[in-house]
């Protein structure tokens, strides 16, 4: 969330926001109603000032033996006012509440401008992988080997979703394995197995509500939400609480299940395992002092990248312009692998920095060296997610009979074998 005094000093820059991000806030009115609600702040305040004066006068007046039938009118009036005026301004501060939650965050500085075909490339790693024979996609390497059933899965659940089986189930399941295993080993993360079912606050405090709604698997009978990804319920582990300075950085880890509902999806290439209702996700997240989340961001995507060199998947490094940019993002690096039989980069890992943002809606704190409880910044990133990661991993490391070598960092978690 955007601090409001921000918001009075310097409108323009976030209507440019609000215009480069592609959103619907409107600034004008925020401001409008802000200033709707100091001026009734500032009647109230008075109002409830004359009361105390006026009941201060009343014993004095009684015991003086004065006739306090007027001014006890006067008392009931202005007792009839302030309720009226709290009622008004109960109702202004939710309705300007609201409106804060539609403004998106600011871009960073460096950003580029514009849609997702300004999105810029840094840097890649590896070569496309040559094969002297056709390289087959997804779908029908998973038909020779049996890795995944999409007709069976839709006949349960509807279109959108998967249902992996016998070596395509075993090796999703290392895949995840080897993810945890990476980032706890390795990297330094401390694995969270947090609640996949989340309450509206929650939601709201990540940034996926209210905008995405729409998007979200919901319960309606508790209010409650299927999460998109578990950056929702572990940026949330220290919502409301104040951390100790020593306590920081915190960076952790977790797997969960992912919801989605792609409402907004239509035309996108759905094929195979690209875009699902359902999939499996290991997520980092990252609780840091604010002057140091630009160089963790470019040490998470590092984090990040290790798994698909480890993997030996060519990849290439992508800042996404403002366009692109996620409602509650500042700055985001995409990681995106090339599947050699599907002939395109898949996007595998979003990573991103917020800032204060989520700390501002989920109202995580921290108390800094001199002892001034200020927001922290909260970043996340993928680490991977399954899905694409196993399409690129079958179409990298195919064989001309349709069977896949196995990448030998992963054969500990697949009985030593060599080949799928």
């Amino acid at each position: 969330m955007i601090d409001l005094k921000y918001i009075r000093n310097y409108p323009e820059l976030l209507k440019a926001a609000v215009i480069n991000k592609n959103e619907k806030a409107d600034i004008d009115q925020i401001l409008e109603l802000d200033e709707i609600k100091r001026k009734r702040q500032f009647e109230f305040d008075n109002l409830r000032s004359e009361q105390k004066r006026i009941s201060s006068e009343i014993p004095e007046l009684k015991k003086a033996g004065a006739d306090t039938t007027a001014i006890m009118a006067e008392m009931k009036s202005t007792a009839a006012a302030i309720k009226d005026m709290t009622i008004e301004l109960s109702k202004i501060t939710s309705d300007l509440e609201n409106l804060l939650l539609t403004v998106p965050n600011l871009p960073a500085a460096g950003v580029p401008l514009g849609g997702e075909e300004n999105n810029q490339q840094i840097r890649a790693w590896g070569e496309p992988k040559k094969f002297d024979f056709r390289p087959l996609d997804q779908v029908e390497l998973a038909e020779i080997n049996q890795l995944f059933d999409l007709k069976r899965a839709a006949k349960m659940s509807g279109s959108g979703f998967i249902t992996y089986t016998g070596k395509g189930a075993a090796l999703e399941r290392a895949l995840i394995n080897f993810f945890l295993d990476f980032h706890t080993g390795r990297h330094g993360y401390e694995e969270l197995s947090a609640p996949f079912i989340v309450n509206r606050q929650t939601m709201t405090g990540t940034g996926q509500l209210p905008k995405l709604e729409n998007d979200m698997y919901h319960i309606d009978q508790d209010d409650m939400f299927l999460i998109p990804t578990s950056e929702v319920s572990v940026t949330n582990f220290y919502a409301g609480e104040i951390l100790p300075y020593s306590l920081l950085p915190r960076k952790f880890v977790s797997y969960s299940p992912c919801f989605r509902r792609e409402a907004g999806s239509y035309g996108k290439d759905n094929k195979g395992l690209q875009r699902v209702h359902q999939f499996n996700k290991v997520e980092m997240v990252r609780f840091v002092q604010p002057e140091t989340s630009f160089d963790v961001l470019e040490e998470m995507v590092h984090d990040a990248e290790d798994i698909l060199q480890a993997l030996g998947l060519h990849y290439r490094v992508v800042i996404l312009a403002t366009g692109d940019l996620s409602f509650a993002s500042a700055k985001t690096i995409d990681l995106e692998v090339w599947a050699p039989g599907s002939d395109k980069y898949l996007e595998v890992s979003s990573v991103s920095n917020f800032l204060d943002f989520q700390a501002r809606r989920a109202n995580i704190r921290f108390r800094d060296a001199d002892g001034k409880v200020k927001h922290l910044h909260t970043l996340n990133g993928s680490g991977l997610a399954t899905p694409r990661s196993f399409i690129a991993l079958i179409e990298t490391w195919q064989n001309e009979d349709g069977s896949i070598t196995i990448p030998e960092v992963l054969r500990p978690y697949l009985g030593n074998r060599e080949i799928l």
